[in-house]
């Protein structure tokens, strides 16, 4: 056994010394709890304890060892890669601990994965929680989002542990029981997914102003430093900012200009959509911004295609710098693009929420959608100010049907709703690509429609198929069938 300090059983146990693994291993040391951690290579496991002299750590050098030194009932946090691993960890450890025990997953896994292991495991008395973790590496040392499901008598074991790493608002800290077998991992599912549009929504705003507006990367910056400071304030619109700013030591120019425009995924936001298909809830918004980062892969063909429609390129406007004349309504239209994003942001939270209550209710999790509101208020990527006012619409276990209709928001979009029409009307009059917000005012549209034309959708359903359809004259005589051809 290898041991930073000797301690005769720890607390915790960590599996995996990736960066997540070993940043959330000094953060439970920090505060006050020792460690016992195991990697499969064991040179990570000594360089670990090496880097960390002194501290209350124990190394093992087996999955066996591990469990000998923790004190029980053990606690048990895998922090490896989605999938084949984490089988794999669970089939070493199964036999070996006692029931009462616990092994937590906190990596990015999909949640009827969660549920499957949970369900085998509990059958041997051990639990099993899957628990997102958000807030990248620099959350999981100094304060991550962290979202619990499994069992609730054990959490309540490892509630001291979790209260205290997590990140810390005026609200508590960032972590609740979210509730039974995967919901903590649908949550998170869902939490990457809302980023997912949160990122597009803010990468479109910027699209507009810089190639409509033709504001540059310095100016830019200042922009986005002026919106942290009003209701779009959070941390993507604060790193936003910074990224603007931010200079290439090689070359002397904005960094942000020489990234290639392929935006990467790893699958939870694929994830969100299959889900909400699965049970029937519409995603636009996030839908398209994983549709954009899908469309952005293929940049040889886009440069191709680019070529092929040249003729249609409208252009841009004159920089903002060099364009007395644009001031007013450069100014003007800066706003419009502010209220627009916000107006899209709320739809896109709003699709979100929807999809975890409507998960709840199928998986019978009883899901607190305050709380979730309140522990993504630190730590997490989309922590945002007006996590706040989702958390009060959602208190005294009030439920509306939809988050655009609480009252905050419902007088919220009736402000904000016109610009994002602007908006999304003066991008597609330029030829600029708004795919998230068209998508969050097309929802917008939709829900707040007492019509559709899907009754003509109905019809043709039943003319082709016979699938029958409900007269709105007689609903009560249920469904009907007429010979259309």
């Amino acid at each position: 056994m290898t041991t930073s300090n000797p301690v005769k059983t720890a607390d915790f146990g960590m599996i995996g010394l990736g960066v997540m693994g070993r940043n959330l291993a000094l953060n439970v040391e920090d505060h006050g709890f020792s460690v016992a951690v195991w990697n499969l290579e064991s040179e990570w496991t000594d360089k670990f304890l090496e880097a960390n002299e002194g501290k209350r750590l124990i190394g093992s050098k087996s999955l066996q060892e591990l469990v000998e030194n923790l004190a029980s009932p053990r606690k048990i946090m895998l922090m490896v890669t989605a999938g084949k691993a984490v089988d794999s960890v669970i089939d070493g450890l199964e036999d070996l601990l006692d029931p009462g025990d616990a092994i937590i997953d906190g990596g990015n896994t999909w949640f009827e994965d969660t549920r499957r292991r949970e369900e085998r495991l509990r059958a041997k008395g051990i639990r099993f929680f899957g628990v997102g973790v958000s807030g990248g590496e620099e959350g999981a040392r100094y304060g991550p989002s962290l979202m619990p499901g499994g069992d609730a008598e054990t959490y309540e074991a490892i509630r001291p542990i979790f209260e205290a790493i997590a990140a810390k608002t005026d609200s508590g800290a960032c972590v609740t029981h979210i509730g039974s077998d995967g919901a903590g991992h649908f949550v998170k599912m869902v939490h990457n997914g809302i980023e997912y549009a949160d990122m597009q929504l803010i990468a479109e705003s910027y699209d507009l102003l810089h190639r409509s507006l033709g504001l540059e990367t310095a100016e830019l910056a200042k922009v986005f430093k002026g919106w942290n400071e009003g209701i779009l304030e959070s941390f993507l619109i604060e790193i936003t900012a910074k990224i603007f700013e931010h200079k290439d030591d090689e070359t002397g120019e904005y960094t942000v200009d020489l990234v290639l425009d392929q935006a990467g995924q790893k699958g939870t936001g694929r994830w969100t959509c299959q889900s909400a298909l699965s049970l029937g809830v519409p995603v636009p918004s996030i839908q398209a911004a994983l549709d954009a980062r899908g469309l952005s892969s293929i940049k040889e063909e886009r440069v191709a295609a680019s070529s092929i429609f040249e003729c249609l390129e409208l252009g841009a406007r004159p920089s903002a710098a060099s364009s007395g004349v644009l001031a007013e309504k450069l100014e003007e239209w800066i706003g419009e693009i502010h209220d627009g994003l916000y107006a899209a942001k709320i739809c896109a939270y709003a699709q979100g929420l929807d999809l975890i209550a409507k998960a709840s209710a199928e998986y019978g999790w009883d899901i607190n959608l305050a709380e979730i509101a309140r522990i993504w208020k630190g730590g997490c990527i989309i922590r945002a100010r007006f996590l706040d006012e989702i958390t009060s619409a959602y208190a005294d276990g009030s439920l509306p049907a939809n988050l655009m209709i609480a009252p905050v928001f419902a007088e919220a979009l009736k402000q904000h709703i016109p610009a994002l029409r602007q908006v999304v009307s003066a991008a597609a009059l330029t030829g600029i690509p708004t795919p998230a917000m068209s998508a969050s005012l097309a929802y917008f549209d939709s829900y707040r429609t007492a019509n559709l034309p899907q009754n003509l959708t109905q019809a043709q359903r039943d003319a082709f198929g016979a699938h029958t359809f409900v007269r709105t004259d007689k609903p009560e005589a249920g469904a009907q069938h007429v010979d259309w051809l």
